[in-house]
């Protein structure tokens, strides 16, 4: 029986490095899994998805918006979010419609279905902040570090580097 390589904590085995419990990836995979669980549990009273919802944050905090710049600020592409918008506005929540100034651009705007949810929705970051057990400097710290990190890797698949979870 082989025993498993020793490494100290600053150098590590390659082996080390394979575990599962290593991987910042699968952490944060793991906690975006448990995030969407208490956001399908929340979300549900207002008839919106996860990305229905976030969708829904960017126009109560920008108001009507073209859906390229909409996209751009939800970190998706159109093929993902046309049908995200075509349920909102079956819904009654968003409407769409051609800008007058570029025919080639579609505004996205609330509705006052759309306007009323905002206040039914003011409870759910309240929500989900005690779903996460931290207090404001914790939630504060991590969110600053996960956006140093998101931008580190905007900045390597720009560069061409490999995913880290490749």
């Amino acid at each position: 029986m082989t025993k498993p390589p020793t490494s100290t904590p600053d150098t590590g085995s390659a082996e080390d490095f394979l575990r599962l419990d290593r991987q910042l990836c699968f952490s944060l995979n793991a906690a975006s899994r448990a995030f969407g669980a208490v956001y399908r549990n929340l979300l549900k009273d207002l008839g919106l998805t996860y990305p229905q919802y976030l969708v829904m944050l960017a126009l109560w905090e920008h108001g009507e918006l073209p859906v390229k710049r909409l996209g751009e600020l939800l970190r998706l592409d159109s093929g993902t979010l046309s049908p995200l918008l075509k349920r909102l506005e079956s819904a009654g929540l968003v409407r769409r419609e051609r800008s007058v100034h570029d025919e080639r651009s579609v505004l996205i705007g609330l509705t006052p279905a759309g306007t009323e949810l905002r206040g039914r929705a003011a409870l759910v970051p309240r929500r989900i902040a005690a779903a996460t057990g931290f207090d404001l400097d914790e939630a504060a710290r991590l969110r600053a570090l996960l956006d140093r990190l998101t931008l580190a890797l905007d900045g390597a698949a720009l560069d061409g580097a490999p995913s880290p979870c490749d």
